[in-house]
């Protein structure tokens, strides 16, 4: 799973303990959070704030924001294990949509 965020968008912010919480309760399932804030600093204040234990990467330039045609925040993208993106869900999904699209392709946790 991969979850696009920023300091500064206040959905994303929402986010990051629910992730986190999927993380914990999954720790087979994959996550990682891609920062698209300005520097690399921000994107550490939000993994310090939140206490994320997944990877995070700090996207300069917004190479893989590009590359995924990321337009808004937050946005996730849930990956097969064939590297096949199966769903993506963005600012208007309801907060149990990403649960349910991971539980899709895991099973139920």
């Amino acid at each position: 799973m991969i979850d696009f965020f920023a300091a500064y968008c206040r959905p994303c912010q929402r986010k990051l303990p629910a992730l986190e919480a999927l993380h914990r309760r999954q720790p087979q399932l994959a996550i990682v959070g891609v920062s698209l804030d300005e520097t690399g600093d921000a994107a550490r204040k939000s993994v310090t704030r939140h206490h994320l234990t997944f990877p995070v990467v700090h996207d300069a330039g917004n190479v893989l924001a590009g590359r995924l045609r990321v337009t808004e925040l937050p946005i996730s993208f849930v990956v097969d294990g064939q590297g096949r993106i199966r769903w993506v869900g963005g600012p208007d999904q309801p907060d149990d949509a990403l649960v349910r699209a991971v539980a899709a392709l895991t099973g139920p946790p």
